[in-house]
Order: structure tokens, then C-alpha cells, then sequence
């Protein structure tokens, strides 16, 4: 029951090696994802879940808004 020998950790040294890129691709990469994912639509439509959703949210209580409001019929069309 003695003390086992420590494990000898070798010194490993790992390189990352990136091949070279075409600047002009870089560029036109770069560009096209800040045109992705900073676009927001104009004018986003509202989606009406269907029917039997609204109904188990309704009998769950989840659903504490009234899609036939009146006043809420402009969010909705």
C-alpha cells in the first residue's frame, strides 16, 4: 500500500496550421455573413398557429390573450 508513481506527463505542443486564403474570399465571405445575419424583414407577417394548438393552450391556461380581440386584430393579420 504504498504510494503509486506519479504519471510522467510529456510536453506535447500542438500547432494549428491554416492554409493561406485568398483575401478577396475573405472579403466577400465577411460580407456576406454581416449581410445574413443582420437582415430583418420590412414588414414580417403574423402566424396563426392552428387550431387544435390554440385549444390545448386554451385548456392549459397558457393562452391568456384572445386572438378574436378587436384590438389586437392588427397584431394578428
Amino acid at each position: 500500500m504504498g504510494n503509486k508513481p506519479a504519471k510522467q506527463e510529456r510536453e506535447e505542443i500542438f500547432l494549428k496550421v491554416v492554409p493561406p486564403l485568398d483575401r478577396a474570399y475573405v472579403r466577400w465571405l465577411a460580407r456576406d455573413l454581416e449581410r445574413i445575419h443582420g437582415f430583418t424583414p420590412a414588414n414580417p407577417r403574423a402566424v396563426k398557429p392552428p387550431d387544435h394548438y390554440i385549444e390545448y393552450m386554451r385548456l392549459n391556461g397558457w393562452l391568456d390573450v384572445d386572438l378574436s380581440d378587436p384590438d389586437l386584430a392588427h397584431l394578428f393579420k
